[in-house]
């Protein structure tokens, strides 16, 4: 399989790049690192698990974007709270993320049902 042909990879980059331009001329550069590594964590962990060669390793990596995943909607959630995002936007991303978690989420359980 590849990791480009995945929806959840699909999703997590689009989201990505989202995140990306919607920061794009945010100062507060702490807060756009923070956001941005955590947004482009998922669906590179995605990819890299996806290429390596074991079962173990390929839901491992899994596992790291599902938790990026959830770092991700923490930093969502206070973007909105301090101002940075707009609560509509937010709201729809912090959808997106949760939606990412489970499809990360199902596609560990299908590995863990292989040989």
């Amino acid at each position: 399989m590849r990791f480009e042909d995945m929806e959840v990879w699909r999703r997590s980059s689009r989201l990505s790049v989202l995140i990306y331009k919607y920061f794009f001329d945010l100062r507060d550069y702490g807060f756009k690192d923070q956001i941005t590594r955590s947004g482009l964590a998922i669906p590179s962990n995605i990819a890299e698990g996806i290429e390596r060669s074991t079962v173990k390793e390929k839901r491992n990596f899994l596992n790291y974007s599902k938790v990026s995943c959830a770092e991700l909607r923490t930093q969502i959630y206070i973007g909105i709270e301090i101002g940075y995002i707009a609560r509509d936007e937010g709201m729809q991303w912090i959808k997106e993320t949760c939606e990412i978690s489970s499809m990360l989420k199902g596609s560990m359980k299908y590995l863990d049902k292989l040989p």
